[in-house]
């Protein structure tokens, strides 16, 4: 890949060919995140990434552009690299990336409307929690408001999106009220599918401190499988939408879509051991 950084990339992108854009995060603030905290935030040059274009198969259908979030290298040279992709890869149907609040309000719906149709066909959002006191406590960098101001935004410019959200994020006693919470601010928009993780607490975080001081307690265990099954509860889709908790993190593997599937992802969370 690029030089010697880690790449991440979404479970559901592990044989997508992958395109280094940007290395590390140009917001790296998060409380839970340590995934990018050694690395300098900086972008891939297009010549790096003509490069790379050039020796990956020509009848490739599907990129995914790595780097925390590659929409902050702004709209016109997220354009030219749509641009470069389709001149250097003309059977790719779907180019995808992370995608954060805070740097898809700085685009507008006509320019999202615009790398749509150069074949910007997929978001994978964090949204994390729908609790504006979580996610000032984790610092994420945006409101629920603002997150569904946005997710409006992306359902107007027709760019399909998945939305990341976080269980056990809110700590020992709050997961019903987080899922709930949550849920009410995934019903105003429409998302292709909701993924769940499970909060990690990494060494070396903010999070990690307010731990070691008393300042933040996980929730164990059973209150996790709590707040799944209540999010499931509360989720009001207005069009069919995938529910998957089989990211690694997750403590219970479920999927499947909603709404048709919610009693029997509800009986397998309420069943599980």
């Amino acid at each position: 890949m690029y030089k010697n950084d880690t790449i991440y990339y979404p479970q559901d992108e592990m044989t997508t060919v992958l395109l280094p854009v940007t290395i590390g995060c140009p917001y790296n603030k998060c409380a839970f995140c340590s995934m990018y905290k050694d690395d300098k935030y900086c972008e891939v040059s297009f010549s790096d990434i003509e490069m790379q274009l050039l020796n990956i198969y020509n009848y490739t259908e599907k990129i995914f552009l790595t780097g925390a979030d590659p929409i902050s290298i702004g709209f016109d040279k997220m354009k030219r690299l749509l641009d470069m992709i389709h001149q250097y890869l003309p059977y790719c149907a779907c180019v995808a990336s992370y995608a954060s609040i805070k740097n898809i309000s700085k685009y507008s719906v006509e320019e999202i409307s615009i790398l749509h149709d150069a074949g910007f066909r997929l978001l994978y959002v964090g949204f994390e929690t729908g609790r504006d006191d979580i996610l000032k406590l984790m610092n994420k960098g945006h409101t629920v408001n603002q997150a569904i101001e946005q997710a409006k935004k992306l359902n107007e410019a027709k760019m399909p999106f998945n939305s990341i959200i976080m269980y056990g994020i809110a700590g020992k006693g709050e997961s019903v009220a987080n899922a709930v919470a949550t849920a009410e601010m995934i019903n105003q928009f429409i998302t292709n599918k909701v993924i769940t993780m499970n909060l990690s607490i990494f060494d070396g975080t903010k999070l990690s401190d307010m731990v070691k001081k008393g300042d933040f307690i996980s929730s164990d265990r059973n209150e996790r499988l709590l707040e799944i099954r209540t999010l499931l509860e509360n989720l009001e889709p207005k069009q069919p939408m995938i529910f998957d908790t089989t990211h690694p993190t997750n403590i219970i593997k479920i999927k499947g879509i909603l709404p048709q599937d919610k009693e029997r992802l509800i009986h397998e969370v309420t069943n599980h051991d």
